[in-house]
């Protein structure tokens, strides 16, 4: 057990050391790693077009090239025409400089306001407060006067910082050049040997995790891919509308506003409000009045507040995988480790890392903690909640399930798992009685309140009456078995072992109550005593409720005891959530030929109207759907 333990924690302390290891390259390597990676999301992006053009029979070679070349053309382009429009708009700002004054003024306010003469009235006692005592004016007695040496007024000090010289812009402009033709040229080779650089990252996984590295890299070059090429083409219809719009309404330069409106948007949070900055000042300096730039900032949020909440989450909302927390963090941690272009990544790298996650075991919390996927189930939110002691928060997850979802599904689906990890839990001395019994208690309470609330909802209990409208013959025959009055079977529900097991047969009798059977739960007690309470009312069917895996032997011996009590009777086992092998349970238990197991309270339903009308035609609405 030691042994283990300490196996355990030298493993955590070496994936600190690994991880503390790995942020140290991404921060000391970013001179190199910031290329690679700039280059392998353009690859991404212009790879789809470079496949296009070979399968047009131009070849690797020269599709590479004319993909290259006309994207090196339109960033030129763009990149003149922004430098051409910027120029003229820094011109035209002079001409700007009296309204800007006008505006400023405007913006004042008043030196009577109450405000100014509080800020006067306090500025005042300051000076009073800072004063020497002497007189109540703050002046120094004769005496000290003539005493005190005349002290020299302190030299002020101004910091200037030295000027750049011009060997320093050079060095700036040439490294970033450097990085330019870096990226281009890695893009280029890795546009022709893409397979190549692929096969050799799945050979650094080795043979074993072939199929795993082969779904992790297909899986992430699809998100990676189709998430960069819609947000390409959204911000470029962003840009142009918010550019065309910017048109009309008379700001210079509109072009140039819409070329950087859609390169900001790459920032996540940051890049809308910094391009709508520039123009929306700009409006507050060349026009008389306030409608002007109020247009301009309704355009700005409104079209910002459209795309972001309706028409990007609806176009790759689901591709990313990530949640909006995480891309928060993501966009923090990669700006403190590569600077502005960590921010502009941050969004892709995090989703290859959220794919890393998937595919790889001991790899998963990292999609459970930057993942969009929810880390929770139903059933285990709904029993954290009831831990937590929380009744209202807990039924408000199976309202939410109500929504859409039927009860008996919600049932099935929801508090059988539940109360199977609550039993798990308590066995295993993991709960204490007081949770335990606030467990029990709420669930049984909560179960009573949505059967009252839903048990003539139209959406659970109206009729299927789909008949085989090609079969002239067995449509006459199901007329008449509709109209035919049957006899309601009496059912009684019995709990195999403890409240979990009452609370399992309380739900089934509801269902049964609500499609029209004669149904009753024994309560919980010795079993012997279930067993007369049961054979005293004189049932057509008997359904055992037991939850495993702890309750399967006393389901065993029940089932024995009600098998010799009533040998003409239908009994029906019902073992709950049971995942295992349900011919094996059944031969362990010793169910008869003419008895039936159940594993979900919704094939129960279909197992007790098959017993009880097995006159009937297939095609007959079975009484689970009946009101």
């Amino acid at each position: 057990m030691a042994q283990h333990t300490t196996d355990k924690n030298l493993t955590r302390l070496l994936g600190v050391v690994v991880a503390v290891a790995i942020v140290g390259t991404l921060y000391f390597a970013r001179v190199v790693l910031i290329p690679f990676t700039l280059a392998v999301l353009i690859t991404f992006v212009l790879t789809p077009v470079a496949k296009l053009l070979e399968r047009m029979h131009f070849g690797r070679l020269v599709s590479t090239l004319i993909v290259v070349v006309l994207s090196f053309i339109a960033v030129g382009a763009v990149g003149w025409t922004v430098t051409q429009q910027f120029s003229q708009v820094m011109n035209q700002l002079p001409d700007y400089r009296s309204n800007i004054r006008q505006k400023i003024e405007t913006l004042h306010w008043s030196k009577n306001t109450a405000l100014n003469n509080a800020s006067d009235t306090m500025n005042e006692i300051s000076k009073d407060l800072a004063a020497p005592p002497g007189h109540p004016d703050g002046s120094l007695p004769a005496t000290t006067r003539s005493s005190t040496p005349t002290r020299q007024r302190p030299m002020p000090v101004e910091i200037v910082k030295s000027p750049t010289l011009p060997l320093e812009s050079v060095e700036s402009i040439l490294g970033l050049l450097a990085t330019f033709c870096i990226v281009v040229v890695l893009t280029f080779f890795m546009l022709i040997r893409r397979e190549n650089l692929r096969n050799r990252l799945i050979s650094l996984a080795g043979q074993r995790s072939l199929y795993v590295m082969t779904q992790a890299i297909d899986d992430a070059t699809a998100r990676v891919s189709r998430y960069l090429r819609l947000q390409l083409l959204v911000n470029i219809c962003y840009g142009a509308f918010i550019g065309t719009c910017l048109y009309f309404i008379g700001i210079p330069g509109a072009l140039l506003w819409g070329v950087m409106v859609g390169l900001l948007r790459f920032l996540p949070y940051i890049g809308p409000p910094l391009g709508g900055i520039m123009p929306l000042l700009l409006s507050f300096a060349i026009f008389d009045g306030w409608i002007k730039p109020l247009e301009t900032f309704g355009l700005f949020v409104v079209t910002e507040v459209v795309v972001s909440n309706f028409i990007e989450p609806m176009l790759y909302g689901a591709y990313t995988g990530i949640s909006s927390m995480a891309i928060l963090l993501a966009a923090i941690f990669w700006t403190a480790i590569w600077g502005p272009v960590g921010l502009v990544l941050c969004t892709p790298l995090t989703v290859c890392v959220v794919v890393i996650g998937r595919h790889v075991p001991s790899l998963g919390f990292l999609t459970v903690l930057l993942g969009d996927e929810p880390t929770l189930t139903p059933d285990s939110r709904y029993y954290q909640r009831l831990l937590a002691m929380d009744h209202e928060e807990a039924k408000h997850v199976l309202e939410n399930y109500l929504q859409d979802k039927p009860l008996e599904e919600l049932y099935d689906s929801v508090l059988v798992p539940a109360l199977s990890l609550s039993e798990r839990d308590r066995h295993r001395d993991r709960l204490d009685q007081s949770s335990a019994e606030f467990i029990t208690s709420n669930t049984r309470r909560i179960v009573a309140e949505l059967f009252a609330e839903r048990r003539h909802h139209p959406a659970d209990t109206a009729p299927d009456t789909t008949i085989e409208p090609n079969d002239a013959a067995r449509q006459t025959e199901s007329r008449a078995a509709l109209t035919t009055p049957r006899r309601t079977p009496k059912i009684v529900c019995i709990p195999a072992r403890d409240e979990a097991d009452e609370i399992v047969a309380t739900m089934l009798r509801q269902l049964l109550d609500r499609a029209g059977y004669a149904a009753e739960c024994v309560p919980l007690a010795r079993t012997s005593t279930m067993v007369m309470k049961t054979v005293q009312a004189a049932p057509d069917v008997v359904c055992i409720s037991a939850l495993p895996p702890y309750a399967l032997s006393h389901a065993k011996s029940l089932y024995s005891q009600l098998r010799a009590q009533l040998p003409e009777k239908d009994i029906l086992l019902g073992i709950w959530n049971y995942s295992g092998d349900l011919d094996r349970l059944t031969a362990r238990v010793g169910v008869a030929e003419n008895h039936r197991v159940a594993i979900s309270l919704k094939q129960a339903l279909s197992e007790i109207a098959a017993q009880s009308s097995p006159e009937q035609p297939a095609s007959l609405p079975e009484p689970v759907h009946s009101s």
